[in-house]
């Protein structure tokens, strides 16, 4: 955001910061996602009270609520400063080139591995660019948390966001030879639930679902001796033979061609995982956040262990966010 001049009062700054402290909901929350103290956001407030007239929120122990005053006020704010950034982006480069920061959510396994060299390669590029990379499985609040996109892999459960598949990611069934030298692999998949199994709760814990190649499909009862929602957790408890674990492909293809991992039924696997890119709507969007969907839409398809999503899925957004 560029600066006024030196001794005016700046109004955008004032209302962006109002509009932080609606949406993060508290003072000391948006004091951390502006990267400024708590008493400047103070100071800000109660400058812009003091120029509107009017009180725009109550504070108490328990935090806050929006007066009437500033119920009209967040509405009006977040229009203007919209209105202002694209004026800004209509009488300068900034539609052209990714600047400021960049705040995007992604899984810990996945956004800590496979997108790290693209993600250093755009920066390197990039040098007014700075990004905020947050590693976590769940779905941000987008609003409070400040999150410009998320990366998500598993199907998005917030209808109010907007979603694009940008690629799915295959699973292995996969054990330790010293677990089947233990407990020998059943003839039949249906008897596969009598071995010991490890557990990513974030995908599934009690029943796993498994496609055939002919398109059967069957629901698989299982009882897991270990539970984790780390990827690299269960794979670590799978190499040390204790179950049988249902993984996504690009964390174990070197386990399984150095023989530390076997695959299981392989004409029976998990159905591949689906990678969204979400984000919240906006009437316009930051170049830095357009620029992100173009690099992930190119890497992704490119990434080790990820394939094309199904055609025909959402497009992205033009414009910029405030």
């Amino acid at each position: 955001m560029k600066a006024l001049a030196s001794g005016s009062i700046d109004r955008i700054e004032l209302m962006h910061t109002f509009i932080r402290i609606v949406e993060s909901g508290s003072l000391s929350a948006a004091a951390r996602q502006l990267n400024i103290s708590q008493p400047t956001v103070s100071r800000r407030l109660q400058t812009l009270e003091q120029m509107l007239g009017a009180r725009l929120l109550l504070r108490n122990t328990h935090g806050f609520k929006l007066t009437d005053d500033g119920e009209r006020g967040y509405r009006h704010a977040r229009t203007l400063l919209s209105s202002w950034f694209a004026l800004e982006d209509a009488l300068t480069d900034a539609s052209d080139d990714p600047v400021g920061t960049l705040r995007v959510r992604a899984p810990h396994a996945f956004g800590q591995d496979q997108l790290m060299d693209p993600l250093m390669d755009w920066l390197a590029r990039c040098p007014r660019l700075n990004i905020e990379w947050m590693l976590n499985d769940r779905t941000p609040d987008f609003v409070a948390e400040n999150v410009d996109c998320a990366i998500q892999v598993g199907a998005p459960d917030d209808p109010s966001i907007v979603t694009a598949l940008i690629g799915e990611v295959p699973r292995y069934l996969v054990a330790a030879p010293a677990l089947l030298a233990r407990q020998p692999l059943p003839a039949d998949v249906r008897q596969l639930g009598t071995l010991p199994w490890l557990a990513i709760t974030s995908f599934y814990r009690n029943e796993i679902a498994l496609h055939h190649a002919s398109g059967a499909q069957l629901n698989l009862a299982i009882t897991p001796r270990f539970f984790s929602d780390s990827l690299y957790a269960v794979r670590k408890a799978a190499l040390a033979g204790m179950g049988v674990a249902a993984v996504s492909a690009w964390v174990v293809q070197d386990d399984l061609a150095a023989g530390r991992l076997v695959p299981l039924f392989s004409d029976w696997q998990p159905p591949p995982l689906p990678i969204w890119l979400t984000w919240p709507w906006a009437s316009y969007y930051p170049a830095r956040l357009r620029h992100f969907f173009t690099l992930i839409r190119e890497v992704m398809p490119q990434l080790t262990g990820a394939q094309p999503a199904s055609p025909g899925q959402n497009s992205f957004p033009a414009g910029r966010k405030v």
